[in-house]
C-alpha cells in the first residue's frame, strides 16, 4: 500500500538532505576529475587522451560498481552513471575521437555512447571500410563496428576487413536492438517501400510479412540511412531505433517490430594496441591450417584449446583470398592471451597453423 503523504516540514527536510548530498557528490566528482587528470599527466605528459585511456581499467571499475550495488538503482543505471563519470573525467583536455558507421542515429552510434560515454567526439562515416581506415590512419582514436546479431549471425564484411587490417580489438559492446517503423506518413496503409540495412530487414521479416507484405523492401547502407530516406521520399518508411525518429523528425508507426524479443547485436571496439588482462576477458584469433582441405585440419587447430580446458564461444570461416577453396577461421575463446592456459595453447597452435594472429584480448561486455 502507498505510504502516508509527507507533511510540508518533512518534505522540506528530505529536500535539504538531498541538497546536502548533491553538494557532497559535486565535490567528490571534481576531486575524482582532478585525480584522473593527474593520472593522465603522469602516464604521458606530452601525449593525447588515447595514450592513457585504459579500457581494461574501466571494465574493472564498472565490475566493482556492480558488485557493490545494493539498489534501489538498477545495475544498468549504475553502469551508465559510472561510465559517464569516467567519460567526463577522461575528456578534460581533449575528447576521444571514435569513428562509427553513420549517419547520426544508427545503433552503432548508440553502442559508441554505451561503451565510451557521451564525452567523446563521435565521427559518423559512410562505410565500415572508412571506419577501419580512419582508425588505421590515426584520424580516429577508436572505431566501433557491428560484428554479429543474435538472430541473423555474423556480419561478414566486418570479418573480412580484419584480413588486411593491422588493427586490434579493444573491447566489445552488447546492445539490445528494438526496431521501430517510422516515416512521414500517419498509417501503415500509406507505406509503399521500407528502407533499412539488410540485417534490419531480416530481423523484422516476420512482422513485415504480416503487416506490409506488398511493400517493397530496399536494403541500404545503414538503418539511419533508411530513416533519412523516409524523411526525404514520399511513401518510404524506415526501420531504425527510436533515436533516429527524433533525429530525422519522423512519426513512429510501430514499435518493437523485431521478430525476436531478445534481439541483440554485438559490436567490436577497434584500436591500435593490445590490452592488459582485466580479469574477465575474451580473445579473438585469426588462424588457418596449412591445408584446410585435409581431413582433420580444423580438429588439429582446435585440439589445444580442448586440452587446456579453454572454452570456445564462436567460430566462423571465411575465404582466405589466397587461393580458391582455402579458408581462414575467426575464433573467440574465453580468457586473455597472457593467461597461462591460453598462452600454452597458443604456443602449440603456432607450430600447427600456417596463420595465427591475436586480433585482440579485451574485456568482455560488462552489461
Amino acid at each position: 500500500m502507498p505510504g502516508k503523504p509527507l507533511g510540508a516540514g518533512a518534505l522540506d527536510d528530505l529536500r535539504a538532505q538531498i541538497d546536502a548530498i548533491d553538494e557532497q557528490l559535486h565535490s567528490w566528482l571534481n576531486q575524482r576529475a582532478r585525480l584522473a587528470q593527474q593520472a593522465g599527466i603522469s602516464k604521458h605528459a606530452d601525449g593525447h587522451t588515447v595514450d592513457f585511456y585504459r579500457p581494461e581499467r574501466e571494465a574493472e571499475v564498472l565490475r566493482r560498481a556492480l558488485e557493490r550495488n545494493r539498489g534501489p538503482l538498477r545495475n544498468e543505471e549504475i553502469a551508465r552513471l559510472f561510465r559517464e563519470i569516467m567519460s567526463a573525467c577522461l575528456a578534460q583536455e581533449e575528447p576521444l575521437k571514435v569513428a562509427f558507421l553513420g549517419p547520426e542515429g544508427t545503433f552503432t552510434q548508440t553502442a559508441v555512447f554505451k561503451h565510451f560515454g557521451h564525452s567523446v567526439r563521435a565521427l559518423a562515416l559512410a562505410t565500415v571500410d572508412e571506419v577501419f581506415q580512419e582508425v588505421e590512419s590515426g584520424n580516429a582514436d577508436f572505431g566501433v563496428v557491428a560484428i554479429e546479431n543474435s538472430s541473423e549471425g555474423m556480419i561478414t564484411n566486418t570479418l573480412d576487413r580484419f584480413l588486411a587490417s593491422p588493427l586490434r580489438i579493444c573491447g566489445e559492446v552488447e546492445l539490445r536492438i528494438e526496431h521501430c517503423l517510422m516515416g512521414q506518413m500517419r498509417s501503415l496503409g500509406e507505406v509503399l517501400r521500407v528502407c533499412a540495412h539488410s540485417q534490419g530487414l531480416a530481423q523484422c521479416r516476420g512482422w513485415l510479412n504480416e503487416h506490409l507484405l506488398d511493400a517493397e523492401r530496399v536494403p541500404v547502407a545503414s538503418n539511419a540511412e533508411g530513416a533519412r530516406r523516409a524523411r526525404d521520399e514520399h511513401g518510404t518508411a524506415g526501420i531504425a531505433g527510436e533515436t533516429a525518429a527524433q533525429v530525422y523528425g519522423l512519426n513512429v508507426l510501430a514499435r518493437e517490430i523485431e521478430d525476436r524479443t531478445d534481439n541483440s547485436t554485438r559490436f567490436l571496439v577497434l584500436g591500435s594496441k593490445l590490452l592488459r588482462p582485466s580479469g574477465a576477458d575474451r580473445t579473438t584469433l585469426l588462424l588457418s591450417a596449412r591445408d584446410t582441405q585435409s581431413p582433420g585440419a580444423l580438429q588439429q587447430l582446435l585440439e589445444p584449446f580442448a586440452r587446456a580446458g579453454i572454452n570456445m564461444s564462436r567460430i566462423e570461416s571465411r575465404p582466405s583470398r589466397r587461393r580458391k577453396w582455402d579458408y581462414v577461421f575467426f575464433i573467440d575463446i574465453d580468457g586473455h592471451a597472457e593467461d597461462a592456459p591460453v598462452r600454452k595453447a597458443l604456443a602449440v597452435l603456432k607450430r600447427r597453423a600456417s596463420l595465427l594472429r591475436v586480433l585482440g584480448s579485451y574485456p568482455r561486455a560488462v552489461i
